[in-house]
């Protein structure tokens, strides 16, 4: 006997209520009270405590012993390591690149940390190609190339120590090619500072003349960065605060990410 079509939906939007709940405890900083619980979810608590039922029962929520908080369990701990590990921070963003070249009309790149530092993997030209040397394959600098300065702000220090005193000690002889910070470790602390608070890093000819370049991170569940996404373009316009161009790299870089990525 086929079922009725409401029985149906009414599965569909139980299920839907029964996630809101788990998300609402995802959202959360710590153990909730059910009180708390169903008002945040928005919902009636004795229909919150049957979900929550169900999700003791499968191990993706806990309780605590004296104060009968709940919280999110081994169950939902196991699940998301799962999430994690078939998480692929370069192939997954590397599939839309082509989409973010045709929102912002500009040639767009992706790059990893490599043996050598940033390293361009993936290249998606824009219709009204850059005229540049870079390509697949080439190390971009740390302290003036835009990608560089991402993955300085949000990358682990250890890794890139030895090339970023290399480039302090070159940048010493010529500081005032590094206009828009102090070339010293409290400049570059200052600098990264600045990279955080804002999401994304911009230069204007720095490193290839009459090149504007913006880029911003794809970020772990550590809040480091697995990856940099760059736009290139030849305006200046593109790397001022809350261009069009800015707005659409951080939203893609969001949408890849698992840690929070600047201000909104």
């Amino acid at each position: 006997m086929a079922k009725d079509p409401k029985d149906a939906s009414a599965g569909i939007q139980s299920l839907d209520a029964a996630l809101r709940v788990l998300s609402v405890m995802a959202a959360h900083d710590g153990p909730i009270s059910l009180t708390d619980l169903a008002r945040s979810a928005d919902m009636p608590p004795s229909k919150v405590h049957r979900y929550l039922a169900s999700f003791l029962a499968a191990g993706l929520v806990e309780q605590g012993g004296r104060s009968g908080k709940y919280d999110l369990g081994r169950g939902a701990v196991e699940l998301g390591l799962s999430a994690i590990a078939r998480h692929d921070f370069v192939n997954r963003p590397s599939n839309h690149l082509p989409e973010l070249r045709e929102a912002t009309g500009l040639t767009v790149l992706l790059s990893v940390w490599g043996a050598a530092g940033p390293t361009v993997v993936r290249w998606e030209r824009a219709a009204a190609p850059v005229v540049t040397s870079m390509g697949l394959g080439t190390t971009l600098p740390l302290l003036n190339s835009s990608t560089g300065r991402v993955f300085l702000a949000y990358g682990p220090r250890p890794p890139m120590e030895k090339l970023l005193a290399s480039e302090l000690a070159r940048a010493r002889k010529s500081p005032e090619i590094f206009a828009d910070f102090d070339v010293s470790r409290a400049g570059v602390a200052a600098l990264c500072d600045r990279v955080r608070a804002e999401g994304y890093a911009t230069v204007s000819g720095d490193y290839i003349p009459g090149l504007v370049a913006v880029a911003a991170p794809v970020l772990d569940w550590q809040g480091e960065a697995q990856a940099v996404i760059t736009l290139i373009g030849t305006g200046r316009d593109i790397a001022r605060p809350g261009s069009a161009a800015v707005g659409q790299l951080l939203e893609f870089c969001r949408a890849q990410s698992f840690a929070p990525l600047g201000a909104r």
